[in-house]
């Protein structure tokens, strides 16, 4: 099947998460069967401009979000794009169809006070499941890799002696990410635990059965935690990466060296934590400036 094709091209060829996997590979599907029914039609090769617009229409007359049909709408764009690039189609249906317009929405990231307080959760952690869930709390925000790079890390990857740690990134972009000396002195209290635990693979988080941690429980694990200590609606591995990246910068760090940290393709892409920084940089000059104090 086509959808299958392109899955597999994502996956083997893109490096795609099984998260993101599964998401173009349900939105793909979802569109499939609204063709079939409305058009009697089971090819995607055969749609025109008119009936995808009529599928919009469709999700936006569900109450879905403009920001949840943009999703949709770019798994259908890549779909459609990889198959004009096999010369399966000449002309891509999607080709001039501008995204909705959504409103930008600003992820709080989590405070350092909260990050601080979370320590306290790991003063007493012994079993392995516990130091698993802080090695990768502690990964995530000091080296602001992304869940899914996290996930796929290996032994191989880790260079204790030089403190160092290779991700393997979007498009297959490899980046050295510096480690903390706290850091690793919870990696080797991890490894101590996991070199117990029978594996038949070189994936650095396993679960207690040896098995390599995925999606869900990588969210879970970040989500559980900061649950406990903090009022944010958002509590993603993503807001981690978020932290990472704003705190620097609010110690001063370079915006092309968070770039790089981050494995960023463009300087667009890092600026968009500058804006929370740049609420932290109005909220120190309006506390600083003498013509803001109050007169004695």
């Amino acid at each position: 099947m086509p959808i299958a094709k392109f899955i597999e091209y994502l996956k083997y060829e893109k490096g795609y998460s099984q998260h993101t996997l599964l998401a173009y590979q349900n939105d793909l599907h979802a569109f499939l069967q609204f063709v079939s029914s409305n058009y009697q039609t089971a090819s995607l090769f055969q749609l025109s401009y008119k009936q995808i617009r009529a599928w919009i229409v469709f999700l936006i007359g569900k109450g879905i979000s403009n920001r949840t049909v943009n999703r949709k709408l770019s798994a259908l764009k890549s779909f459609y794009k990889f198959y004009e690039k096999t010369g399966h189609i000449e002309v891509n249906p999607l080709v001039k169809l501008p995204s909705l317009k959504t409103e930008k929405k600003l992820i709080i990231p989590f405070s350092k006070k909260e990050l601080e307080k979370l320590s306290t959760f790991f003063k007493d952690t012994n079993t392995f499941e516990q130091l698993r869930d802080q090695l990768v709390i502690e990964l995530l925000y000091t080296t602001g890799m992304r869940r899914s790079e996290l996930i796929h890390l290996k032994l191989s990857d880790v260079d204790v002696n030089r403190k160092t740690l290779k991700v393997l990134g979007k498009r297959n972009k490899e980046r050295i990410i510096p480690l903390l000396d706290f850091s690793i002195e919870i990696l080797n209290r991890y490894l101590q635990l996991k070199n117990t635990i029978p594996v038949d693979h070189d994936y650095l988080l396993i679960t207690k059965k040896g098995k390599p941690v995925y999606d869900s429980l990588i969210y879970k694990i970040v989500h559980t935690y900061f649950e406990v200590i903090t009022s944010k609606e958002k509590r993603s591995p993503h807001v981690l990466r978020h932290a990472f990246a704003t705190h620097l910068l609010d110690e001063g760090a370079d915006l092309n060296v968070v770039k790089e940290l981050l494995g960023h393709s463009s300087l667009a892409s890092t600026q968009v934590y500058t804006q929370v920084s740049l609420s932290h940089l109005k909220k120190v000059y309006k506390n600083a400036h003498p013509r803001n104090k109050p007169k004695k």
